[in-house]
């Protein structure tokens, strides 16, 4: 797998999350780096996968690795906003 730069304007750092959204279930998901890079999905470097935010009212999940609270399923957990 190549090195992907983040997707964040003027950002130089390596890609590790890919972020992707659920329009109709008002959700935001962050996990590992995908295989390949998707038109439909953003690749994020550590730093701008921890500072993501969504609207109000959006469900967002992001790996405890990133700072979640440790509930839900072991790899991930919903913090609604």
């Amino acid at each position: 797998m190549a090195i992907r730069p983040c997707s964040r304007v003027a950002c130089t750092q390596p890609a590790l999350f890919t972020l992707t959204f659920d329009y109709a279930e008002q959700l935001a998901a962050i996990g590992p780096l995908s295989y390949t890079a998707t038109p439909h999905s953003y690749d994020l470097c550590t730093r701008h996968a921890e500072r993501l935010t969504v609207p109000q009212g959006w469900t967002i999940m992001r790996p405890v690795a990133l700072g979640a609270p440790a509930s839900g399923p072991a790899s991930t957990a919903a913090e609604p906003v």
